[in-house]
């Protein structure tokens, strides 16, 4: 009897213990307009899901200021803007987590003999937390606090948050990124108002 029971048992043991494709855990990878993974150092566009206010993300001036650069909007829908990459703070998997420390790079040169990493800067004039280039990479800790941010669920689509725990002893601000308006240019600025996104990877 024993003898009888024993393959069966096995063969039950094999089959419980086999995860199904249903039974797997879904991906916290932040996804593509084509729904495909956003992969670490590939290149892709931030674009606005709400028609109409402008277009992709680029590089500019909202003041008289030549450098560091600001992150703005392209004043015209049909615009792109310029290619990113996002760097997690831990890049073993591959891809681009939701809700984790990354840095947000484009991919461009510019005048500025400084990087295009996005840091977050105070900007006096307009007393408001702005967006700006000349971060450094990587190297999280206090000395980086500033240029960290993270890609968020927001219904169906992103957002873009200030909200970095690379330091467990730094006190930060926590806020969505939004849109600023300053002399006619939308400015990436910290916002009570969510700029809601999406991820299209740049074709060359």
């Amino acid at each position: 009897m024993k003898e009888t029971l024993l393959p069966f048992f096995l063969s039950f043991l094999l089959f419980t213990s086999s995860p199904s494709s249903a039974a797997r855990p879904a991906s916290n990878a932040v996804r593509d307009i084509d729904g495909k993974e956003v992969i670490v150092g590939a290149h892709y566009y931030i674009l606005p899901v709400i028609r109409g206010r402008g277009g992709g993300l680029t590089l500019g001036s909202a003041d008289n200021e030549t450098c560091p650069l600001d992150v703005i909007q392209e004043q015209f829908e049909v615009k792109r803007g310029l290619p990113l990459t996002f760097t997690p703070v831990n890049t073993t998997k591959g891809v681009v987590p939701v809700s984790t420390d990354l840095n947000i790079k484009f991919f461009a040169a510019t005048i500025c003999v400084q990087s295009t990493v996005w840091k977050l800067e105070f900007d006096a004039d307009i007393s408001q937390y702005v967006i700006v280039s000349g971060g450094i990479e990587g190297n999280p800790g206090r000395e980086t606090i500033s240029n960290w941010f993270k890609i968020e669920k927001y219904d169906q689509d992103y957002k873009l948050v200030y909200c970095p725990t690379v330091c467990n002893f730094c006190k930060v601000i926590c806020r969505d990124v939004g849109i600023f308006v300053q002399n006619g240019r939308r400015r990436l600025a910290l916002s009570d108002v969510p700029f809601r996104v999406f991820f299209k990877k740049a074709e060359y």
